[in-house]
Protein backbone atom coordinates (compact mmCIF):
# COMPACT_ATOMS: atom_id res chain seq x y z
CA UNK A 1 0.00 0.00 0.00
CA UNK A 2 1.17 3.51 -0.49
CA UNK A 3 0.30 6.45 1.37
CA UNK A 4 0.44 10.67 0.90
CA UNK A 5 0.59 12.55 3.64
CA UNK A 6 1.24 16.54 4.44
CA UNK A 7 4.05 17.73 6.74
CA UNK A 8 4.29 20.88 8.35
CA UNK A 9 6.99 22.24 10.24
CA UNK A 10 8.95 25.11 11.87
CA UNK A 11 12.46 24.75 10.34
CA UNK A 12 14.63 26.83 12.77
CA UNK A 13 15.82 23.85 15.00
CA UNK A 14 16.22 21.12 12.03
CA UNK A 15 19.38 21.13 10.29
CA UNK A 16 17.30 20.70 7.01
CA UNK A 17 14.46 18.70 5.80
CA UNK A 18 17.02 15.79 4.47
CA UNK A 19 18.55 13.22 6.59
CA UNK A 20 22.33 13.33 7.01
CA UNK A 21 25.22 10.76 8.26
CA UNK A 22 26.39 13.16 10.80
CA UNK A 23 24.53 13.69 14.28
CA UNK A 24 22.15 16.24 12.99
CA UNK A 25 18.32 16.90 13.95
CA UNK A 26 16.59 17.16 10.34
CA UNK A 27 12.50 16.88 9.50
CA UNK A 28 13.22 13.48 7.56
CA UNK A 29 14.53 11.66 10.28
CA UNK A 30 12.11 12.74 12.64
CA UNK A 31 9.07 11.82 10.64
CA UNK A 32 10.37 8.29 9.38
CA UNK A 33 11.15 7.76 13.17
CA UNK A 34 7.31 8.46 14.30
CA UNK A 35 5.67 6.36 11.28
CA UNK A 36 8.05 4.01 12.17
CA UNK A 37 6.95 3.30 15.65
CA UNK A 38 3.07 3.40 14.49
CA UNK A 39 4.05 0.95 11.96
CA UNK A 40 6.35 -1.37 14.63
CA UNK A 41 8.77 -1.46 11.39
CA UNK A 42 11.36 0.51 9.84
CA UNK A 43 9.17 2.87 7.40
CA UNK A 44 11.08 5.30 4.50
CA UNK A 45 9.85 8.00 3.30
CA UNK A 46 9.83 10.22 0.11
CA UNK A 47 9.12 13.90 -0.37
CA UNK A 48 7.96 16.28 -3.12
CA UNK A 49 11.37 18.41 -2.42
CA UNK A 50 14.08 18.86 -0.13
CA UNK A 51 14.34 22.34 2.61
CA UNK A 52 17.45 23.66 3.79
CA UNK A 53 18.55 24.59 7.26
CA UNK A 54 16.11 27.17 8.67
CA UNK A 55 13.01 26.77 6.10
CA UNK A 56 9.64 26.55 7.00
CA UNK A 57 7.07 23.90 5.45
CA UNK A 58 3.68 24.46 5.53
CA UNK A 59 2.44 22.45 2.93
CA UNK A 60 4.98 19.36 2.34
CA UNK A 61 4.36 16.69 0.64
CA UNK A 62 5.60 12.93 0.90
CA UNK A 63 4.74 9.12 0.16
CA UNK A 64 5.08 5.69 2.04
CA UNK A 65 4.94 2.41 1.11
CA UNK A 66 3.40 -0.10 3.65
CA UNK A 67 1.74 -3.10 4.29
CA UNK A 68 0.87 -2.54 7.94
CA UNK A 69 -2.74 -1.68 8.00
CA UNK A 70 -3.43 1.19 10.66
CA UNK A 71 -6.38 4.10 10.31
CA UNK A 72 -5.78 6.45 8.62
CA UNK A 73 -6.06 8.54 11.66
CA UNK A 74 -3.94 6.43 13.49
CA UNK A 75 -1.14 7.12 11.02
CA UNK A 76 -1.50 11.04 11.46
CA UNK A 77 -2.47 11.25 15.03
CA UNK A 78 -0.04 8.35 16.19
CA UNK A 79 2.98 9.86 14.84
CA UNK A 80 2.12 13.24 15.98
CA UNK A 81 2.42 11.50 19.52
CA UNK A 82 6.13 10.38 18.89
CA UNK A 83 7.37 13.84 17.55
CA UNK A 84 8.10 17.40 19.16
CA UNK A 85 5.46 20.30 18.93
CA UNK A 86 7.18 22.06 15.67
CA UNK A 87 6.94 19.25 13.62
CA UNK A 88 3.59 17.67 12.59
CA UNK A 89 1.88 15.58 9.66
CA UNK A 90 -1.54 17.01 8.96
CA UNK A 91 -3.12 14.55 6.72
CA UNK A 92 -2.80 11.13 5.63
CA UNK A 93 -4.43 9.12 2.45
CA UNK A 94 -4.15 6.12 0.45
CA UNK A 95 -2.78 6.83 -2.96
CA UNK A 96 -2.17 4.64 -6.16
CA UNK A 97 1.03 2.85 -6.83
CA UNK A 98 1.38 5.48 -9.60
CA UNK A 99 1.94 8.51 -7.32
CA UNK A 100 4.83 9.77 -6.56
CA UNK A 101 5.27 12.85 -4.40
CA UNK A 102 8.52 13.98 -6.00
CA UNK A 103 7.95 13.28 -9.47
CA UNK A 104 4.34 13.25 -9.91
CA UNK A 105 4.13 17.10 -8.33
CA UNK A 106 2.92 19.63 -11.48
CA UNK A 107 4.13 22.59 -9.65
CA UNK A 108 5.39 23.98 -5.72
CA UNK A 109 4.55 27.14 -4.27
CA UNK A 110 7.33 29.02 -2.10
CA UNK A 111 6.00 32.46 0.46
CA UNK A 112 8.82 34.33 1.29
CA UNK A 113 8.42 36.70 4.35
CA UNK A 114 10.31 40.14 5.21
CA UNK A 115 10.03 41.97 8.61
CA UNK A 116 10.89 45.62 7.37
CA UNK A 117 11.66 47.34 10.94
CA UNK A 118 14.66 49.56 11.92
CA UNK A 119 14.87 46.81 14.33
CA UNK A 120 14.83 43.30 14.50
CA UNK A 121 12.15 41.34 15.98
CA UNK A 122 12.69 39.31 19.07
CA UNK A 123 9.68 37.40 18.64
CA UNK A 124 9.74 36.66 15.03
CA UNK A 125 13.42 36.40 14.65
CA UNK A 126 13.27 32.84 13.39
CA UNK A 127 10.30 33.01 10.96
CA UNK A 128 11.05 35.89 9.09
CA UNK A 129 14.08 37.97 7.29
CA UNK A 130 14.51 41.33 8.78
CA UNK A 131 15.71 44.04 6.49
CA UNK A 132 16.06 47.82 8.44
CA UNK A 133 16.41 49.54 5.15
CA UNK A 134 12.77 51.25 4.03
CA UNK A 135 11.56 48.91 1.36
CA UNK A 136 9.28 50.85 -1.41
CA UNK A 137 7.34 47.20 -2.40
CA UNK A 138 5.40 48.81 -5.13
CA UNK A 139 9.09 48.58 -7.02
CA UNK A 140 9.60 45.14 -5.85
CA UNK A 141 6.09 44.21 -7.20
CA UNK A 142 6.97 45.68 -10.15
CA UNK A 143 10.60 43.75 -10.32
CA UNK A 144 9.28 40.07 -9.74
CA UNK A 145 6.96 40.11 -12.24
CA UNK A 146 10.09 39.81 -15.03
CA UNK A 147 10.14 36.58 -13.71
CA UNK A 148 6.94 35.18 -14.57
CA UNK A 149 7.37 32.69 -17.46
CA UNK A 150 9.81 30.05 -18.82
CA UNK A 151 13.57 31.56 -18.24
CA UNK A 152 17.27 30.52 -17.79
CA UNK A 153 17.16 31.24 -13.68
CA UNK A 154 21.42 30.83 -13.91
CA UNK A 155 21.80 34.19 -11.97
CA UNK A 156 19.34 32.81 -9.30
CA UNK A 157 21.02 29.01 -8.81
CA UNK A 158 23.62 28.23 -5.93
CA UNK A 159 26.82 27.35 -6.86
CA UNK A 160 26.57 24.01 -5.88
CA UNK A 161 23.30 23.30 -7.47
CA UNK A 162 22.91 20.21 -9.17
CA UNK A 163 20.17 20.56 -11.33
CA UNK A 164 20.46 19.07 -15.20
CA UNK A 165 19.06 22.21 -16.27
CA UNK A 166 18.68 25.75 -14.93
CA UNK A 167 15.38 26.45 -16.86
CA UNK A 168 12.34 26.63 -14.98
CA UNK A 169 9.03 28.20 -15.66
CA UNK A 170 7.51 30.50 -12.95
CA UNK A 171 3.62 30.02 -13.22
CA UNK A 172 2.51 33.43 -11.02
CA UNK A 173 4.23 35.97 -8.47
CA UNK A 174 2.54 38.49 -6.17
CA UNK A 175 3.92 40.73 -3.32
CA UNK A 176 2.27 42.48 -0.98
CA UNK A 177 2.69 44.76 1.81
CA UNK A 178 1.16 45.25 5.28
CA UNK A 179 2.36 47.71 8.19
CA UNK A 180 5.92 46.26 8.36
CA UNK A 181 5.58 43.42 6.92
CA UNK A 182 6.48 42.43 3.04
CA UNK A 183 6.19 38.82 1.54
CA UNK A 184 5.75 37.41 -1.91
CA UNK A 185 4.28 33.73 -3.11
CA UNK A 186 5.76 32.44 -6.06
CA UNK A 187 4.61 29.20 -8.06
CA UNK A 188 6.93 26.83 -10.42
CA UNK A 189 6.47 23.91 -12.29
CA UNK A 190 10.15 22.99 -10.15
CA UNK A 191 12.90 25.51 -8.31
CA UNK A 192 16.69 25.21 -8.19
CA UNK A 193 19.04 25.39 -5.35
CA UNK A 194 18.62 28.44 -3.43
CA UNK A 195 16.92 30.11 -6.37
CA UNK A 196 14.29 31.87 -4.13
CA UNK A 197 16.15 32.62 -1.34
CA UNK A 198 18.31 34.45 -4.33
CA UNK A 199 14.98 36.23 -6.27
CA UNK A 200 14.50 37.52 -2.29
CA UNK A 201 17.79 38.90 -1.67
CA UNK A 202 18.23 40.65 -5.49
CA UNK A 203 14.43 42.08 -4.64
CA UNK A 204 15.28 43.98 -1.29
CA UNK A 205 18.15 45.45 -3.49
CA UNK A 206 15.17 46.58 -5.70
CA UNK A 207 13.25 47.93 -2.80
CA UNK A 208 15.96 49.51 -1.17
CA UNK A 209 16.81 51.23 -4.05
CA UNK A 210 20.13 49.66 -4.87
CA UNK A 211 18.56 48.77 -7.85
CA UNK A 212 16.28 49.89 -10.93
CA UNK A 213 13.55 47.05 -11.73
CA UNK A 214 14.59 46.56 -15.11
CA UNK A 215 17.92 44.90 -13.21
CA UNK A 216 15.91 41.52 -13.38
CA UNK A 217 15.59 41.61 -17.22
CA UNK A 218 19.31 42.13 -17.01
CA UNK A 219 19.80 39.26 -14.74
CA UNK A 220 18.17 36.82 -16.87
CA UNK A 221 19.94 37.69 -20.23
CA UNK A 222 23.58 37.92 -18.39
CA UNK A 223 23.10 34.40 -16.51
CA UNK A 224 26.11 34.70 -13.79
CA UNK A 225 25.03 34.52 -10.48
CA UNK A 226 27.77 36.79 -9.42
CA UNK A 227 25.56 39.70 -10.88
CA UNK A 228 23.02 39.03 -8.55
CA UNK A 229 21.55 39.97 -5.34
CA UNK A 230 23.21 37.84 -1.66
CA UNK A 231 21.31 34.78 -0.49
CA UNK A 232 18.72 36.11 1.58
CA UNK A 233 18.37 34.35 5.26
CA UNK A 234 16.40 30.99 5.05
CA UNK A 235 14.37 31.76 8.36
CA UNK A 236 11.78 34.28 5.92
CA UNK A 237 11.28 30.94 3.35
CA UNK A 238 8.21 28.70 3.61
CA UNK A 239 7.43 25.99 1.39
CA UNK A 240 3.35 26.39 1.35
CA UNK A 241 2.18 24.20 -1.30
CA UNK A 242 2.74 21.08 -3.97
CA UNK A 243 0.24 20.35 -6.86
CA UNK A 244 -0.50 17.35 -8.29
CA UNK A 245 -3.07 16.01 -10.73
CA UNK A 246 -6.60 15.86 -9.81
CA UNK A 247 -6.72 12.34 -10.60
CA UNK A 248 -5.00 11.33 -6.94
CA UNK A 249 -7.55 14.29 -5.98
CA UNK A 250 -5.31 14.91 -2.21
CA UNK A 251 -6.43 17.83 -0.26
CA UNK A 252 -5.39 21.27 -0.99
CA UNK A 253 -2.89 23.61 0.96
CA UNK A 254 -4.61 24.82 3.82
CA UNK A 255 -7.31 22.85 3.88
CA UNK A 256 -8.22 21.14 7.16
CA UNK A 257 -8.48 17.60 6.91
CA UNK A 258 -10.68 15.74 9.72
CA UNK A 259 -10.88 11.97 10.08
CA UNK A 260 -13.95 12.28 13.06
Amino acid sequence: MRFAACVEYDGSRFSGWQAQKHDVRTVQEEVEAALSKVASEPVSIITAGRTDTGVHGRHQVIHFDTQVERPLFAWCRGSNRFMAEDVRILWVKEVSEEFHARFSALSRSYRFVIYNSPIKSALYRNLATHEHKPLDDQLMANAGKYLIGEHDFTSFRAAGCQAHSPVRTIESFKLARSGDWVWFDVKANAFLQHMVRNIAGSLIEVGCSKREKAWFTELLEVRDRRKAGVTAPPHGLYLTGVDYPAEHNLPSAFKTVSYW
